[in-house]
């Protein structure tokens, strides 16, 4: 056994890695927590829409049912169809769980980002950020781990041995990478305001109403943003990936026990991420509602701890929108579906990313705004009729053409 240098354990520095973990288990709690109050929220709340009671027994007003439901799917047994790939069949689950966690470690959960701070708080006489990770590229990294989730909802899919799942796996990874564009040009349009990749550094740049990206970028990008995350997500009106009457329970229809467990947590993971994600590009985060220099401030409470409240505040208000999405809104069909994210979605986001650019350049260089914003506009518009005008005869050339088999 090799000893170690007491001076060397001497000059560890002990509360930064302390912290470090701290933040470890904070943010992997929290994210479990607002899963399982995310699963029931939603059930109580679309139970109120459709005139019903909701889950009432299993805690006060059932708010333990998540749990209950949790440790029930626990102790069903474990089905693996004999022509399943056991390895790739057991793995999926895991790595559409897994990067649901990774992607909430960068959202900023607090902290002080009034009078031009940064959002750090002093945590055993350290200065650090209520979030686990700031990365200089934390967007992209958002952007990307949000890709991967798709491996695992293809893999589910592909090892099950079974037609139904393959085929909602397929319609999964066409519609992510459909939908990946028009998130990706949205968040361009927040960048190029912001003109940075951090998390913390946007939620900085948003001190006021007026400031917050969703104004100060047009709304636009914030609607495309919205449609787009919904569709990643496989949220309806949007879950084609689970449509029950065509593909039985989707890709997880040979899924039991646990691992559907784990599928179902990574979709609501997910959905509380993408709140918080939306919420930090474009509502100011941890922010409060300040309107010129007046601040709705909460009596007797630090900055610091007021910031959390204010984000679970709007994470709930787009928890609510996703949950009012299901309750009120029919299933697209899947051209549907494609033609918005390719017709509608990238023509749009990308017109209007052209647009904000052709503004900053204008004030950068002090020339006529109007007059270019103007010729964008005219540009646009142009683009957008030729774009109609070749999808319109394309589809009159298979209407004529009829089916190929």
């Amino acid at each position: 056994m090799i000893a170690l240098d007491s001076l060397l354990l001497d000059e560890i520095l002990w509360a930064p890695l302390l912290i470090v973990l701290l933040k470890v288990v904070v943010v992997f709690i929290v994210g479990l927590l607002a899963t399982m109050l995310m699963v029931w929220f939603e059930r109580k709340a679309i139970a109120g829409m459709q005139n019903r009671i909701g889950p009432n027994k299993t805690g006060p007003f059932g708010i333990m049912q998540t749990l209950a439901d949790g440790i029930k799917l626990f102790f069903k047994e474990d089905l693996i169809p004999n022509r399943s790939d056991r390895f790739v069949f057991a793995l999926a689950p895991f790595l559409s769980f897994v990067p649901a966690f990774l992607a909430f470690a960068i959202i900023p959960l607090g902290g002080d980002f009034r009078d031009g701070n940064g959002g750090e708080v002093t945590w055993f006489g350290h200065v650090t950020k209520v979030q686990l990770a700031d990365p200089p590229v934390g967007v992209l990294f958002a952007l990307a781990i949000s890709s991967i989730a798709v491996y695992g909802i293809m893999l589910a899919g592909w090892s099950s041995g079974s037609k139904y799942p393959l085929i909602g796996s397929v319609r999964a990874s066409a519609q992510m990478v459909s939908y990946e564009a028009a998130l990706g040009l949205s968040l361009a349009c927040v960048l190029l305001l912001a003109g940075t990749l951090s998390t913390s550094g946007i939620v900085a740049a948003q001190a006021t109403i007026t400031q917050w990206n969703v104004i100060s970028t047009g709304i636009v990008p914030f609607i495309i943003f919205l449609i787009a995350a919904t569709a990643e997500l496989n949220r309806p009106p949007f879950d084609l990936v689970e449509a029950e009457q065509e593909l039985v329970g989707g890709f997880n229809t040979e899924y039991s026990s646990i691992r559907f467990a784990l599928f179902y947590l990574a979709e609501f993971m997910n959905t509380v991420t993408m709140s918080a994600l939306i919420v930090t590009l474009f509502f100011g985060g941890p922010q409060p509602i300040a309107i010129g220099n007046f601040v709705f401030d909460i009596p007797l409470v630090p900055n610091a701890v007021e910031g959390t409240f204010w984000l679970l505040a709007k994470v709930l208000v787009f928890l609510y929108i996703y949950i009012w999405f299901r309750a009120t809104l029919p299933r697209l069909r899947y051209d549907q579906l494609m033609d918005l994210g390719w017709k509608v979605l990238i023509p749009g986001g990308l017109g209007w990313f052209m647009l904000l650019a052709s503004q900053r350049m204008a004030r950068q260089n002090e020339w006529n705004i109007i007059l270019v914003t103007t010729i964008s506009v005219v540009v646009m518009v142009g683009c957008y009729l030729l774009l109609q005008a070749a999808f319109t005869q394309s589809t009159r050339q298979r209407e004529t053409q009829g089916p190929m088999f």
